[in-house]
């Protein structure tokens, strides 16, 4: 049983709800990147698949993570409920147009949750999230990196070839 050292939440509601959304974000999130990895995998592009397995399972970490500090910091966290993700497809182009587009979004999330954890001098909860802060650089970047080798290799079926080699070699190196 958990010593209670304080009588009451510590936690604000307003953080507590913008966290709960995040989390549904990252679970989405996670869900959008199996989709992909499907779509990759059925049309033939297997290190495309598991390039997005990895992200989904990476955004699977991210919630986990949400939501073991809201019950450490003894809030309710919510198990999301998890919509419909997009399983169609043009081309390889478009599921990673999709990856970036979906990462701004989470990386615009997270700054919602900081700039409300500050009006809410909420310190403890903005230090914590500084690592989502730093996630979402690595993940904008090698969004970004595996798009751009459609813009240098171009698409046809060489260059689709090329990048399906490349692909799991796109990684953020933090600028060292």
């Amino acid at each position: 049983m958990k010593q209670h050292s304080r009588r009451h939440q510590v936690l604000k509601q307003e953080i507590i709800d913008i966290i709960n959304k995040q989390i549904q974000m990252e679970a989405h999130s996670s869900a959008g990147y199996l989709a992909m990895a499907g779509w990759c995998d059925v049309a033939g592009y297997d290190n495309c698949a598991e390039f997005f397995f990895k992200q989904s399972e990476e955004e699977r970490k991210h919630q986990l993570k949400l939501f073991h500090y809201l019950v450490d910091m003894e809030a309710k966290a919510i198990s999301p409920a998890i919509g419909d993700s997009n399983h169609a497809f043009d081309k390889l182009r478009t599921v990673f147009e999709h990856a970036l587009d979906m990462e701004i979004g989470v990386s615009d999330a997270i700054h919602a949750v900081v700039r409300s954890c500050r009006e809410h001098g909420d310190i403890a909860t903005e230090e914590f999230m500084r690592w989502f802060v730093q996630e979402q650089i690595e993940e904008e970047y090698v969004a970004r990196r595996a798009l751009e080798l459609f813009d240098v290799l171009g698409e046809d079926k060489i260059a689709l070839g090329m990048i399906e080699e490349r692909i799991l070699g796109v990684a953020y190196d933090g600028g060292v």
